[in-house]
């Protein structure tokens, strides 16, 4: 999956700039934490506010359904990650049971075109964040399988930085409780009724699909939730990518 196209859009352009600018090396990490900082707000801002311009013109922003392959190495990582940022900015997602070339799985995204490319713009910064974090990490002594304990690292990391998304996306939220649309209707009525839209076009789509969690064996999911903790959100920051170099 490559990194989405933001051109036509001058909010999406300036928060990829931001991120491009905190995950840079060079950048001090002073004004990286600011650019992270500002990069994470504009975010979530910009998801709310396309809500409520929106409201009334379901031609402006409406509701897509988007197929996403993921290749090895590592597939099913790439698939969790995509899934659970997308449901942390409102979509849905499924991982599909089939398999393309080379072990490759497919994910269906259903939600506003705003929130599917935040959820893009997202994934293509944080795959290479923990893949280049994992590719860091020493697999402990006396551990008796390295791709469970892999396997349990990237579950760790993925699930507590899904959590501060979600974090994020909350307060962004209950900011905009007490704005008005652009038709007069309350922030909190118009986000409720998109995602009450966004299950039912999922509804619609997977008629069958219900939530299940995951299961994983290995010991690196507390190293992991811990890496994913002082992840940058959009960054990349911890070791080096070296994504090619890792066995799925």
């Amino acid at each position: 999956m490559g990194t989405p196209q933001t051109d036509a859009n001058p909010k999406l352009a300036t928060i990829q700039a931001l991120l491009a600018k905190a995950g840079n090396p060079a950048t001090p990490e002073a004004e990286a934490e600011l650019a992270r900082m500002r990069a994470m707000e504009m975010m979530a801002k910009y998801g709310v506010d396309e809500a409520l311009l929106s409201d009334g013109q379901p031609s402006r922003d409406s509701i897509t359904g988007r197929y996403v392959a993921f290749p090895n190495p590592w597939s099913m990582s790439r698939v969790r990650l995509m899934s659970f940022i997308a449901r942390s900015v409102g979509c849905q997602a499924v991982s599909l049971n089939e398999k393309g070339a080379g072990g490759a799985r497919r994910v269906h995204i259903v939600g506003y075109e705003s929130d599917v490319q935040r959820a893009e713009i997202l994934y293509a910064s944080l795959v290479l964040q923990m893949f280049s974090g994992l590719a860091a990490q020493s697999v402990p002594f006396g551990v008796r399988s390295a791709r469970a304990w892999r396997n349990s690292w990237q579950i760790g990391f993925i699930e507590r930085v899904t959590d501060r998304l979600e974090e994020i996306e909350k307060a962004a939220r209950a900011a905009a409780s007490g704005e008005t649309s652009a038709t007069g209707r309350s922030g909190e009525l118009v986000l409720a009724d998109r995602d009450a839209m966004v299950r039912a076009e999922f509804r619609k789509e997977h008629p069958r699909i219900r939530s299940t969690g995951g299961s994983y064996s290995g010991s690196g999911y507390g190293d992991g939730w811990g890496a994913g903790g002082h992840a940058d959100i959009g960054g990349r920051r911890i070791g080096r990518p070296a994504a090619g170099s890792l066995t799925s």
